[in-house]
């Protein structure tokens, strides 16, 4: 199969970080397997993980190496014990492959494709950009989460910083600084409520089916389980997984590769995202049972 633009960089994410996490040597190992014939230098000369996959990813775009790679990338034995977070994984992935008329299929521990039929979009309810710029969290505190008091005022830093950004026209920065910023703050709730997020059905897991160690979860994880257990809304989830693609352009390559070129309107959504993120753990937190 061929796919699009849009196609083949979601499945670089998948096969990046969001199915595990993959270093540099891990997706030469990886594209190895399906042909290539690469060597991992750790003195350099090695590009971005991101330039790497999207030039592997385009070389096998349209040939049977590419099927084969979807193949492995969802490859139940190295699901066991998560297949549930398989499954949506592929779930995710057929609604990009749909628009090559095409869709992945799990059948027991067989994966295999067929012919996508007429496009079905979820029917949600439509969170607008506008309506959710337009909303107000002046009543928002970093000492209202309850994190650890040197976290609180490192983020309480980044904010005033991420401030100065927002009135010196620099949307690069507000945008990387709000991504970890937002990282941060979700760190430090799952591990204040560790059981709560461990035992999320969306918790990132190993071979074994153990939970991954919190160093170990993406940013996805933690916005996905922190909507799973009802700490974030769907609103809110949506924009920042926003935010998480445009934290990824902190590598040049990427940036370049995808020709992103952040305005002020930008930023604005990140920063927003970020205040209703804090909000929404601030004020979910009864929620949580701990």
């Amino acid at each position: 199969m061929k796919l699009q633009q849009k196609t083949l960089e979601k499945l670089r994410n998948l096969i990046n970080e969001e199915t595990e996490y993959r270093s540099g040597p891990k997706l030469v190992d990886f594209f190895n397997d399906l042909g290539a014939n690469d060597t991992y230098n750790r003195g350099g000369g090695f590009p971005s993980r991101w330039m790497y996959t999207d030039e592997k990813l385009s070389k096998i775009n349209g040939t049977p190496e590419l099927d084969k790679c979807i193949r492995k990338l969802f490859a139940p034995v190295n699901f066991i014990g998560r297949f549930a977070e398989l499954d949506k994984f592929i779930a995710d992935f057929n609604q990009y492959l749909a628009f090559d008329g095409w869709q992945v299929l799990r059948k027991e521990t067989e994966i295999t494709f067929t012919k996508a039929g007429k496009i079905k979009f979820e029917e949600k309810i439509e969170v607008k950009e506008d309506d959710f710029l337009q909303k107000e969290f002046s009543d928002i505190s970093l000492n209202k989460l309850g994190l650890d008091s040197i976290i609180t005022e490192t983020l309480n830093i980044r904010f005033d910083e991420i401030k100065k950004c927002l009135n010196a026209k620099a949307p690069m920065s507000v945008i990387f600084l709000s991504g970890s910023s937002l990282e941060g703050i979700l760190l430090g709730i799952a591990s204040k409520y560790p059981r709560e997020f461990n035992q999320s059905r969306t918790s990132p897991k190993d071979q074994n089916g153990k939970v991954k160690p919190y160093h170990e979860w993406t940013l996805s994880n933690f916005i996905d389980t922190a909507h799973d257990i009802g700490i974030l809304k769907e609103d809110v989830k949506k924009f920042s997984h926003s935010l998480r693609d445009f934290r990824n352009y902190i590598h040049p390559y990427e940036q370049v590769s995808s020709r992103f070129n952040p305005d002020e309107h930008t930023a604005r959504i990140c920063w927003q995202v970020l205040k209703a993120a804090i909000y929404q753990l601030t004020n979910n937190k009864p929620n949580v049972q701990v």
